[in-house]
């Protein structure tokens, strides 16, 4: 792991991550009763706990509004659930004041050019293998796993091991 990336992550308090191609695989799927469901991947919800258990607070910003996101959120105990939010900075920004963090102290995930102002912000940012290229380029981290299947999971376990923190929640170490 590169020592830059190791020193990033030491600074994180704060993940925030998009939903639709980041938590999903980015996929809407309808009934013909117009209820939207989603797919989550189990060990994306692990590794948010894991975070969750090192103290790093999490938050999710995304342009879509979804029932079920909340449903999910709930289930894994966010409580910064940002829905509808097309200017993602001006949410950005009151995380940063309510959480008295400052860039460095922030990762950040996200899969398409409306996360471009944030990839370019956050201290440590990350894009699943299969986010738009813009996304890809801007990242210091593109994961080898895909949105929705794996990739918050990467990242997460990503900031527990170059933070040192792994150990404190896994119980084991990867290396």
């Amino acid at each position: 792991m590169k020592k830059g990336i190791i020193q990033k992550a030491k600074k994180i308090k704060l993940l925030i991550l998009d939903v639709d191609g980041v938590m999903t695989d980015g996929s809407i799927i309808l009934d013909n009763k117009g209820n939207e469901l989603k797919r989550f991947h189990v060990r994306d919800g692990h590794g948010i706990k894991m975070i969750q258990k090192a103290g790093i607070t999490l938050a999710i910003i995304t342009g879509r509004k979804s029932e079920v996101l909340k449903v999910r959120a709930k289930e894994l105990g966010i409580q910064e659930v940002h829905q509808r939010i097309f200017q993602k900075s001006a949410v950005y920004e009151k995380l940063l004041r309510k959480y008295r963090c400052s860039d460095e102290n922030v990762a950040f995930m996200g899969d398409d050019v409306v996360d471009a102002e944030l990839l370019k912000r956050a201290g440590l940012t990350a894009a699943p293998s299969d986010a738009e290229e813009e996304a890809k380029k801007l990242a210091d981290i593109v994961t080898k796993r895909r949105g929705g299947r794996g990739a918050v999971r990467e990242f997460t376990d990503l900031i527990l091991q170059a933070s040192g923190r792994w150990d404190n929640v896994s119980g084991e170490s990867l290396a």
